[in-house]
């Protein structure tokens, strides 16, 4: 279990900073500075807070996932296409400014978090509560590239 948390950790925490690499620049382009925000955006330290705690606990969680199942393929496949929705969304918006292609990427990743949220809730049980912080904050990620894409 242990050796599973540190290789979820590690994966989990290589893609955020591939992504960080084009949010961190992207968040003070001018861009995306003038651009209409959503009156709930959130200040700019919350999100390396809240992806930090997300990524911990989806690391527990998928570890758990990884040492509750028989059969690994599902959740490769899974764990896989989150990882690539989760890192591509960054330069789709911030470095390409395609915010409908972003919005499409995030309303996608969203889904399939909603998805392995209930499709695995009866294997995880009480453990299922690790991946609702990551579920709800792609629920506000998704309106404010929707707000975004709706106002500018």
């Amino acid at each position: 279990m242990v050796l599973a948390v540190l290789i979820f950790l590690i994966i989990n925490f290589v893609a955020l900073g591939i992504g960080g690499i084009f949010t961190s620049k992207g968040v003070r382009s001018a861009w995306y500075v003038n651009a209409k925000q959503a009156p709930w955006t959130p200040p700019g330290w919350v999100f390396g807070v809240a992806w930090t705690l997300i990524m911990v606990c989806f690391a527990f969680y998928m570890a758990y996932l990884w040492t509750s199942m028989t059969s690994k393929g599902l959740i490769i496949g899974l764990f896989t296409v989150q990882i690539l929705l989760n890192v591509i969304w960054n330069p789709i918006f911030f470095k390409f400014h395609k915010v409908l292609l972003g919005l499409l990427v995030i309303a996608s990743l969203t889904l399939l978090i909603g998805f392995m949220l209930v499709y695995f809730m009866d294997i995880l049980n009480w453990r299922t509560a690790l991946i609702w912080p990551y579920f709800i904050w792609l629920l506000i990620a998704t309106s404010l590239n929707a707000y975004i894409y709706a106002k500018n």
